[in-house]
């Protein structure tokens, strides 16, 4: 069974979902034994095909960390933090959550872009 961990202890995802703020970029890491790697790469595969059909959803992309890591990094854009929460409760979602391998642990937290005057744009 999947296992959450906040990435923020003052902030939990829960919260974020509440706000009705946007764009969004959601970041989730996920950590697996190595020989569930392809277990939780299929589990993964399987929600991305849900998650990209609901509305708001923009993009995603999965990494792993090289050199034999075993801690996979999902990225993924979503039009507000409003559609992401509607995503997430969808019952199909939340029914894939059991078919992540019994070692995994994600730590999904909403983010926004922040402007830097001369290095990163709006």
């Amino acid at each position: 069974m999947l296992q959450f961990a906040e990435m923020d202890e003052r902030v939990s995802i829960r919260e974020q979902m509440t706000l009705e703020t946007g764009p969004v970029v959601l970041i989730n890491t996920f950590t697996v034994q190595p020989e569930e790697a392809d277990h939780l790469l299929a589990a993964w595969t399987a929600d991305a095909e849900v998650m990209k059909r609901q509305p708001g959803f923009v993009s995603t992309q999965l990494h792993r960390g090289i050199g034999g890591s075993c801690v996979f990094l999902n990225y993924a854009v979503w039009e507000s933090a409003g559609h992401f929460r509607r995503a997430f409760q969808n019952p199909e979602f939340q029914a894939h959550l059991g078919a992540y391998p019994p070692s995994t642990v994600a730590s999904p937290h909403l983010f926004q872009k922040v402007p830097v005057p001369g290095i990163c744009g709006e």
